[in-house]
C-alpha cells in the first residue's frame, strides 16, 4: 500500500471514530505504519525465505548469482553492516546476514566466553535472531524518518517536484530486513529439543536452520578436532522436525541446511541400525574402521557386526567410540548430502579444512550425478589461514608446471618478504575471485563468513588502545575514528541519531503536538556535524 493510500486508509479509521480520535493525525499513523512494516518474526521470516527462495532459482540459472553474507553476533553489528550495504551498492539483493552458534557461544553465553561446543544456553540463539531483526526495522524507520522530514521541507518549500520524488522514494523504500542463515548446532539434544528450538527461531524471523550431523552431546567446532557424527536416520529425523516446525508455523517454503561434518570427523558414538544389506545404516556402518574376528580373541563386551557374511569387531576407543577407516571422509560427505537432500534438506553444506575449489567440486560433482540442482552454503572461515593456503596452492601449481621457484621457500610462505612479490600477487588474486570461481565451478549458491565482526572488534579496539593510550593520546580517537567516519560518510557518527533519538523526537511531536519537548534542538552537538 503507497504512502498516500495508507494516509488515506488512516483518515477513514479516525474520521469513523469521531471527537475522542481528533487528536490522532493521519499521516502520522501512515508513516508509523510504513516504520513497522514487518509486524512479527513470522511476517520476516515468510518474507526473507520468498528472497532465498528466488535467489536459489536465479542461482541455478546463472551460477553468477551467488549470494553472500557475514556473521554477526549483536543486532548492532548487523544493522550497520545492512546500512553500509545500502550505502555502498544501492540494494541488500544478494546480501544477507548469517548467525553463528560458535560467536553466540563465545560473546553471548551468560557463563562467559565459551568453545563451540554447544554449552552455552539454547534460548541464545532466537533472542539473537530476534535482537538483530529488531536493529534491522529500525534501521527501516530511521531511513525512513529521514524522508518524511525531508518531504516535510519539501512541502514547506512548495517545490512540488521534490515532494514527487520523496513520495516514490518511500512507496519503493526497500527494506533492511534481509535473510538470516541460523545456527542450531546440532539440534542442542534429540529431534523432540531441534523442533521446539527450530520454532523459536522461525518465530523470531529465521527463514533458514542451518543443522550439522555431529553428536549433539559431542559436538565440536568444525574446525577442530574430536568431531563425532551420528548414523544418517538420527539426522534426518531433526531434518523433518525442523521441516515440520516451519510447516507448523506457517512457512511452508523454510530453507534447511544440512551441514556434514564428515571429511573431519573420523568417529561415530553408535552403530547405525541396519534391516538389509545395502540399506542407508548398512551403508553407514561399512565405513567403520573393523578387523575380522576369525581366532582373535574377543575381550569382555565387543560388539560384533556381519557385514558380506563375515563377522567384523568395530574398533572401539576407551571413549566408548567407533573409529571410521582413514581416508573415507570424502565419501561419507557425498552419501550425507545426497542422502540429506533426497530427505527435505534444501541446501548443503561441506566443512573443510581449507579453502581449494577441486576439492568440494570434486564431492559436488558425485553429488549432482544423483541430484543435479543440489548447491551449497560454504563457510569462508578465519580459521583458514588463506594467505598461506592460497600461496601454497600457487606454489604447488607452479612447481607442475616447472616453472622457476628458486626465490621461494614453501615451508616461509607465510612471511612478509613474499608480499610484494609474482606468487603473492598470483595467490591474491585467487583469493579475491574465490567466491566468483567457487560459485560457478564447485555449486556454491552462498559465501559466507562466520566470524567477521568477531575479528574486527578485536583489531579495531587494540588499534585504538595502541594510539589513545600511547603519545596519540586524543588524537588516536579523533584521527583513526572520528574524522574517518566523518570522511567516509559513517552514519553512526551522528551516534544520537543512530541510536534512534530523531525517531523519538517525531513520537513526541506526534503524541504532544506543540508541547513536545524535542532533543534535536539548536542545542544538540550533533548538530556540529550537519556539514
Amino acid at each position: 500500500m503507497s504512502y498516500q493510500s495508507q494516509t488515506t486508509t488512516a483518515a477513514q479509521l479516525i474520521a469513523g471514530n469521531g471527537t475522542p480520535w481528533s487528536g490522532i493525525d493521519a499521516e502520522a499513523v501512515a508513516r508509523m505504519r510504513l516504520q513497522n512494516r514487518f509486524a512479527c518474526g513470522l511476517d520476516i521470516a515468510r518474507h526473507t525465505a520468498e528472497i532465498m527462495r528466488r535467489d536459489m532459482a536465479a542461482y541455478d540459472a546463472d551460477p553468477a548469482a551467488y549470494t553472500q553474507s557475514l556473521g554477526c553476533w549483536h543486532g548492532f553489528i548487523a544493522q550497520q553492516k545492512m546500512i553500509s550495504i545500502k550505502k555502498h551498492f544501492g540494494t541488500t539483493k544478494g546480501r544477507y546476514l548469517y548467525l553463528s552458534g560458535w560467536m553466540i557461544a563465545a560473546l553471548r553465553s551468560e557463563f562467559g566466553p565459551l568453545p563451540d561446543q554447544s554449552m552455552h544456553e539454547k534460548t541464545s540463539v532466537p533472542a539473537l535472531i530476534e535482537e538483530i531483526y529488531t536493529f534491522l526495522r529500525q534501521a527501516d524507520a530511521r531511513e525512513l524518518g529521514g524522508l518524511f522530514r525531508e518531504l516535510d521541507k519539501a512541502r514547506e518549500a512548495g517545490n512540488a517536484i521534490e515532494e514527487q520524488r520523496l513520495l516514490n522514494a518511500i512507496d519503493n523504500h526497500e527494506t533492511h530486513i534481509v535473510p538470516i542463515i541460523a545456527d542450531i548446532d546440532a539440534g542442542f539434544g534429540n529431534a523432540e529439543a531441534t523442533y521446539l528450538l527450530a520454532k523459536k527461531m522461525i518465530e523470531a524471523g529465521a527463514c533458514a536452520i542451518q543443522i550439522e550431523n555431529q553428536v549433539s552431546d559431542e559436538k565440536q567446532c568444525g574446525h577442530q578436532d574430536g568431531k563425532v557424527t551420528v548414523p544418517h536416520e538420527d539426522f534426518l529425523a531433526k531434518i523433518r522436525a525442523v521441516r515440520y516446525a516451519f510447516l507448523e508455523l506457517g512457512i511452508d517454503d523454510g530453507i534447511i541446511v544440512a551441514r556434514t561434518d564428515s571429511l573431519g570427523a573420523g568417529l561415530t558414538k553408535q552403530i547405525a541400525f541396519s534391516r538389509e544389506p545395502g540399506d542407508l545404516g548398512d551403508q553407514y556402518n561399512a565405513f567403520l574402521d573393523c578387523e575380522e574376528v576369525g581366532d582373535i580373541a574377543q575381550a569382555n563386551g565387543d560388539v560384533i557386526i556381519n557385514r558380506g557374511g563375515k563377522l567384523l569387531r568395530p574398533k572401539r576407543l576407551p571413549s566408548n567410540l567407533y573409529q571410521f577407516r582413514p581416508g573415507t571422509g570424502a565419501d561419507r560427505c557425498v552419501l550425507d548430502c545426497i542422502t540429506s537432500l533426497q530427505n527435505g534438506a534444501d541446501l548443503l553444506w561441506i566443512e573443510t579444512e581449507k579453502p581449494h575449489i577441486e576439492q568440494i567440486a570434486a564431492m559436488v560433482d558425485r553429488i549432482r550425478e544423483v541430484i543435479p540442482n543440489a548447491k551449497l552454503a560454504y563457510n569462508n572461515s578465519p580459521s583458514f589461514n588463506w594467505t598461506l593456503n592460497f600461496r601454497q596452492q600457487v606454489f604447488d601449481a607452479w612447481e607442475k608446471e616447472d616453472r622457476d621457484l628458486s626465490a621461494y621457500d614453501r615451508a616461509r610462505l607465510m612471511s612478509a618478504d613474499y608480499d610484494g612479490t609474482e606468487l603473492g600477487a598470483e595467490a591474491d588474486e585467487r583469493i579475491r575471485t574465490f567466491q566468483r570461481d567457487a560459485a560457478a565451478r564447485a555449486g556454491i549458491f552462498h559465501h559466507l563468513i562466520t566470524l567477521p565482526t568477531y575479528h574486527t572488534a578485536a583489531l579495531s579496539t587494540d588499534n585504538l588502545a595502541r594510539e589513545y593510550f600511547g603519545d596519540a593520546g586524543m588524537l588516536g580517537y579523533v584521527q583513526n575514528v572520528q574524522r574517518e567516519e566523518i570522511r567516509q560518510g559513517i552514519a553512526c557518527v551522528k551516534h544520537q541519531n543512530m541510536s534512534g533519538s530523531d525517531i523519538g523526537d517525531d513520537h513526541k511531536e506526534y503524541f504532544a503536538g506543540e508541547a513536545a519537548l524535542k532533543a534535536g534542538g539548536v542545542h544538540n552537538t550533533m548538530n556540529q556535524f550537519a556539514a
